[in-house]
C-alpha cells in the first residue's frame, strides 16, 4: 500500500486503514474473495477509496437491506460473482412481551455488549417500534441464542429468522443544511445543536461525545465524509456530503441528524 494514503485520513484512522488494506492484499494474493467483519459508514468510504485504483479487485457491501448502516465488505476478483450467502449474516428476533414493556436501542446494544462481543461482530439493530431485530455475523448466532435470556429486567428469547423477515427500520433521521466556518467536530456540533462550543467542549471532556462510536477527546478533530457523532442527550448527525464553500467562505454541508 503506498504510504501516501494516510494523507488523505485521520491520524487514528491508520490501523483501519492497515486493516482494510490487509484483507486487500489477500484478496491479491490468494486470487479469492475476503469478507471483513461489519465496517460503520467511514470504514466502508475508506475501502472504497484504497480500491479505487484496482481494477483486479472489486468490493461489495451487504447489511441486510440497502439502507443497512453497518455492513460487511466482500473484497473478491473479478471472475467471482457474489451472493448474499458469502456475507454469512444472521437475523435475530428479540421475543419479549410487547403489550407491556418497550425496549430501547440501548438497552438492547448493552445487553450485547455485555456478553463479550465485539462491535465489528454485529450489524444494524433493527426496529419499527415493536418489533427489535438485530444483523450479526452467522458464526455468533447460536452463541447469543443460548447467552441472552434478559434485556434490562425483561426476559427475552432470541430466535434466529430468514433475512426476508425483517421489519421495515423505524427512521429517525432528518436531512439539513448548514454552513460552518471548519469541519472540527466541536464546531458541527455547536451548528447542528445550536449550542456553545464552550458547552460542546464540556459535553466532550465528560467523554459524551463519539465518533464512530468511539470516545472523541479533542474539539479541534476534523470530521470527515460519512463520519457518525454521537452526541449524549442530543441525538446523532452523518455527515453525507460537503457541498463546498458559500460566498461567505463557510463549508457548507449536509448532514442527517437525529434529535432527541
Amino acid at each position: 500500500m503506498n504510504k501516501e494514503v494516510y494523507q488523505h485520513f485521520r491520524t487514528e484512522e491508520r490501523a483501519v486503514i492497515d486493516s482494510l488494506a490487509d484483507y486487500i492484499s489477500q484478496a491479491q494474493a490468494e486470487y479469492r474473495p475476503v469478507l471483513t467483519h461489519f465496517l460503520d459508514p467511514r470504514q466502508q468510504h475508506i475501502a472504497q477509496f484504497l480500491l479505487q485504483d484496482d481494477d483486479l479487485i472489486k468490493v461489495m457491501a451487504e447489511g441486510g437491506t440497502k439502507e443497512a448502516e453497518r455492513k460487511r465488505l466482500l473484497f473478491y476478483p473479478t471472475y467471482y460473482e457474489p451472493t448474499l450467502a458469502d456475507f454469512e449474516l444472521q437475523l435475530l428476533e428479540i421475543n419479549y412481551p410487547t403489550k407491556f414493556v418497550t425496549l430501547t436501542h440501548g438497552q438492547v446494544l448493552g445487553t450485547l455488549a455485555n456478553c463479550g462481543l465485539e462491535r465489528d461482530v454485529l450489524g444494524d439493530i433493527i426496529t419499527d417500534l415493536t418489533h427489535w431485530q438485530i444483523i450479526v455475523q452467522e458464526n455468533i448466532s447460536d452463541y447469543l441464542v443460548q447467552q441472552v435470556e434478559r434485556i434490562g429486567k425483561t426476559n427475552v428469547r432470541l430466535e434466529k429468522i430468514q433475512l426476508s423477515e425483517m421489519v421495515s427500520q423505524h427512521n429517525d433521521w432528518e436531512i439539513e443544511t448548514l454552513s460552518v466556518s471548519s469541519l472540527r467536530i466541536d464546531t458541527v456540533i455547536s451548528g447542528v445543536y445550536n449550542i456553545s462550543r464552550k458547552r460542546v467542549k464540556d459535553l466532550i471532556n465528560a467523554k459524551k461525545v463519539q465518533l464512530n462510536w468511539m470516545v472523541s477527546e479533542k474539539p479541534d478533530t476534523e470530521v470527515g465524509l460519512l463520519d457518525i457523532i454521537s452526541v449524549r442527550g442530543f441525538g446523532r448527525i452523518k455527515l453525507q456530503d460537503i457541498l463546498g464553500m458559500s460566498k461567505r467562505g463557510k463549508q457548507r454541508l449536509e448532514v442527517a441528524v437525529i434529535r432527541k
